[in-house]
C-alpha cells in the first residue's frame, strides 16, 4: 500500500492534540471530515490508532509508534519538495543553519570559492529547531550545539567551548573571576533545568518545589533582557555571551561545569556533493 501523507498529517495533528475538535481547528477542516480520514487511515493500515471514551482520546501502541516515525517521514517529504522546486526554478542554493554565537563565515567563503555558481544562504536556528530545519529541508547542513536529536542525522564534532553564567551588572557575583555551580544554587534559571543539569541538581528552587510550570522558550536576546532586569540568570556558551556583549550584563566563567560541544549535522540519507564539500571546508576552517 502507498501511505497517504495528507492522512498522516491529519493523524499527527490528532496525536499531538489528543482532541479531535482542536486538531480539526488546527487543520482548518471540519471535525467529521477529520474523523473519516483517521478511520480511513486505520483501515488502510489495518490497526487501531486511537482509543476514544468518555475520558478523552488516547494513542494505542500502534499510534505511538506511528507518531514516533511520522515526523521524519513528513519532514523528508517537505525537504524533497523544497529541493525539487528549487531545481525547477534553475536555482542552485545551499543553506547553512547555525546557532547564535557560532561564526560560519570562513566555511561559507571557502565553499563559495569552490562553487561560485551556488547561492549560499544562512539560517539562524535555536535549541528547538536546530535538527528540525535539517529534516524538513530548510537547511542543508547545520552547525548545532549538543544535545540534539540525532535520529536520521550524521553528526561530526567540530569543537567545544566553555560555558558562562550571565549575570546582571549589579549582581553579588558579577565581579568574580569565576564561580562554582553551587554559587548559583539560589538563583532563578531562565532556561529549562534539563539544559543545565549541574544547576538542576543543586538548585534551591528545585529542591523546595518553588519552580512551577514550563519555562517559556526564550530567545537569547530575550534572556539577556530578563537578566539585565534582574529577573534571573542564564548559562550560555562563551561565544554566544561574547557575541551579545552589552554593558548591563556580565558573563562569568563557571569552573565546575562541562563545555558545550559544537558539531556539524546533516541528514544521513543525503548524497549531495555540496554537503560533502561544506563538511570538509568547515572541518578545515572552523575546527
Amino acid at each position: 500500500m502507498d501511505l497517504d501523507l495528507r492522512k498522516l498529517r491529519y493523524f499527527v495533528a490528532v496525536a499531538e492534540e489528543l482532541h479531535y475538535g482542536r486538531a480539526a481547528e488546527r487543520l482548518h477542516i471540519a471535525q467529521p471530515v477529520l474523523s473519516r480520514q483517521i478511520r480511513a487511515l486505520e483501515e488502510e493500515l489495518r490497526v487501531t490508532l486511537f482509543l476514544r471514551d468518555r475520558r478523552g482520546t488516547a494513542l494505542t501502541a500502534a499510534g505511538r509508534q506511528l507518531l514516533e516515525d511520522a515526523s521524519s517521514l513528513l519532514a523528508g517529504s517537505e525537504a524533497l519538495l523544497r529541493r525539487v522546486r528549487s531545481a525547477a526554478e534553475g536555482r542552485r542554493t545551499f543553506t547553512v543553519g547555525f546557532m547564535p554565537g557560532i561564526t560560519v563565515t570562513p566555511a561559507v567563503l571557502a565553499l563559495t570559492a569552490r562553487h561560485p555558481g551556488v547561492d549560499v544562504r544562512l539560517l539562524r536556528t535555536s535549541w528547538d529547531d536546530q535538527a528540525e530545519v535539517l529534516r524538513d529541508g530548510r537547511a542543508d547542513v547545520g552547525l548545532v550545539r549538543l544535545p540534539v536529536d540525532q535520529r536520521g542525522l550524521r553528526v561530526r564534532p567540530l569543537f567545544q567551548e566553555p560555558r558562562v553564567v550571565v549575570l546582571p551588572a549589579g549582581h553579588r557575583l558579577a565581579g568574580r573571576e569565576s564561580v562554582a555551580i553551587a554559587d548559583l544554587a539560589a538563583e532563578h534559571l531562565l532556561q529549562d533545568p534539563d539544559a543545565v543539569p549541574e544547576w538542576r541538581d543543586v538548585a534551591v528552587e528545585m529542591r523546595e518545589g518553588n519552580r512551577t510550570g514550563a519555562v517559556p522558550r526564550y530567545q537569547v536576546e530575550e534572556k539577556l533582557e530578563l537578566v539585565a532586569a534582574a529577573a534571573g540568570v542564564c548559562v550560555l556558551p562563551l561565544s554566544t555571551a561574547r557575541f551579545y556583549t552589552r554593558p548591563d550584563v556580565i558573563p562569568v566563567p563557571i569552573d565546575d561545569i562541562g563545555p558545550t560541544h559544537v558539531c556539524l549535522a546533516w541528514v544521513a540519507a543525503r548524497r549531495s556533493p555540496l554537503v560533502r564539500d561544506f563538511v570538509g571546508v568547515a572541518a578545515d576552517t572552523l575546527a
